[in-house]
């Protein structure tokens, strides 16, 4: 499938790598290491980002959850140095486990501006240099690049990745194009998603047999006074990028690096959404945590985040609210509550997910709001009837959280003063937690040399098959140095050092 990922990249980006070299891999542990270094993330570039990030939902969803793109980039991207062709023409690219496809400029990009603010492929000084000629079309959320395949030897380090095959771009019409510090994207995904068929690059050194191990991890260093972002490392792993011992857990699906996790516990407490279980994708183009809004209203409302009133989900919550509590204390089928009090019509396909957007965006009028609606305050309810709370107390619950629905078109703020009063939150993997604390899960923006705070949580509503389902990017990944083992089709998590 075409990916349609937006390459935002404003004025600035949070774990960003601008420009940074490769460390040379002729040390004796034999491993490959890509330094990645950090910019920071403004809070317009961000707001901007998240907008598009709405787009990208709209499309997934119409797509009827086919392998496609999930979200933008979100100003997080990781930036390293290769080498294609002989001699090696050095380019910045992002290193993108959300993306498949390897693409840069061509000298034959004559109309599009960006391309002229980047370096460019030059086929012709290249001996190495192998025809193609297939024409492919990539579509992001800001727009299309379109190119042709060519194949050349790539130079990651020390290692000559021989006839790899890739995009030369020859239209780059995005302004994001433009501003971006980078000059194309080095896609380590599953070949599943790959446009063209064009194995990616980790999948050629595994033929090629170039690695020590079939694996590549990302080390992020989080601390922001740190020099160095922190380090991409192909063939195996550094001991001294983590603690302990790393959790495994199989790829699920393969084109993401997809996995099955449990459920987000808020100071050990069950958000209840997945605690029957949800997708999950381990993604380094994307900066914060993204998954159901279910469950983000419930983050929101516990750190205290600032988000936007739902009148409708107020209403339901009002008129429905005691009728949905009693039907789930007579034990119905969660999924059927809605259909029964009349505010769902389900045909066995409509999901428990499906349609959220339109009660944050107010895109959908008359029924399917209220049913998305009663849905949420299905989960929030039967949730608050676990804990054995109160009827009272179970309504006025569901009626806050309709006040902290995340806004789709901005940040949720929270006070940076409060941040040591947050509660500790857990994502359950392999049925273990990995807890993320508020210093982790609270970025930090510049905004006019002032600090602003706000939540590393946004909503992201994908129906089934595909969903529901979450993205954990940089937050995460930053708090949990992370393996991707292609080798044996899984990723493993382990406390950052």
């Amino acid at each position: 499938m075409m990916r349609h990922r937006q390459l935002l990249l404003a004025t600035a980006c949070l774990w960003a790598l601008s420009c940074a070299s490769l460390l040379r891999a002729s040390t004796p542990d034999g491993l490959l290491r890509v330094s990645l270094n950090k910019n920071k993330l403004d809070r317009e570039a961000l707001v901007a980002a998240k907008v598009d990030r709405q787009h990208d939902s709209r499309r997934l969803r119409a797509a009827g959850g086919g392998d496609i793109p999930l979200i933008d980039y979100l100003n997080t991207q990781y930036f390293g140095v290769i080498g294609i062709g002989t001699p090696p023409q050095n380019f910045t690219v992002i290193f993108d486990t959300g993306s498949s496809n390897l693409w840069v400029p061509s000298t034959k990009c004559y109309f599009s501006i960006a391309c002229y603010f980047h370096h460019r492929y030059k086929s012709g000084k290249s001996s190495t240099y192998k025809a193609d000629g297939e024409t492919c079309k990539i579509t992001y959320g800001s727009g299309s690049i379109v190119g042709f395949f060519s194949k050349d030897n790539v130079l990651v380090g020390d290692l000559v990745v021989k006839s790899q095959k890739f995009i030369e771009t020859t239209r780059e019409p995005s302004i994001s194009f433009i501003l971006g510090k980078f000059d194309g994207i080095l896609g380590l995904g599953y070949p599943e998603i790959s446009v063209g068929k064009a194995p990616p690059i980790w999948q050629s050194m595994k033929e090629q047999k170039l690695l020590k191990d079939n694996v590549f991890s990302f080390w992020l260093n989080r601390n922001p006074d740190a020099p160095s972002g922190g380090e991409l490392v192909f063939g195996g792993v550094d001991p001294k990028h983590f603690k302990g011992n790393h959790t495994y857990v199989p790829v699920s699906r393969k084109g993401y690096w997809q996995f099955n996790m449990g459920d987000l516990l808020i100071d050990g407490h069950s958000t209840g959404f997945c605690a029957k279980g949800c997708a999950a994708i381990a993604d380094s183009g994307t900066s914060l945590l993204a998954g159901p809004t279910a469950i983000v209203a419930q983050v929101n409302h516990a750190i205290g985040a600032e988000g936007i009133i739902s009148t409708e989900c107020k209403e339901v919550v009002s008129q429905y609210g005691e009728m949905i509590l009693n039907l789930l204390i007579a034990q119905t089928n969660p999924q059927k509550v809605c259909s029964q009090i009349g505010l769902c019509m389900f045909d066995g396909i409509h999901s428990v997910s499906e349609g959220i957007e339109s009660v944050v965006g107010k895109e959908n009028l008359g029924s399917d709001v209220m049913c998305s609606a009663c849905q949420m305050a299905v989960v929030w309810i039967e949730n608050q009837l676990r804990e054995n709370k109160t009827k009272e107390m179970i309504l006025q619950y569901a009626n806050q959280l309709c006040e902290r629905l995340p806004s789709p078109n901005g940040e949720s703020t929270v006070s940076c003063h409060q941040i040591s009063k947050m509660p500790n939150l857990a994502f359950t993997i392999a049925n273990k937690t990995f807890t993320l604390t508020p210093e982790q899960y609270i970025v930090k923006l510049d905004q006019g040399g002032q600090t602003v705070c706000i939540s590393g949580f946004m909503a992201f509503d994908i129906p089934p098959p595909r969903g529901p389902l979450w993205i954990l990017g940089d937050v995460f990944m930053g708090a949990y140095h992370t393996v991707f083992d292609f080798g044996k089709d899984r990723i493993g998590f382990a406390k950052s050092a």
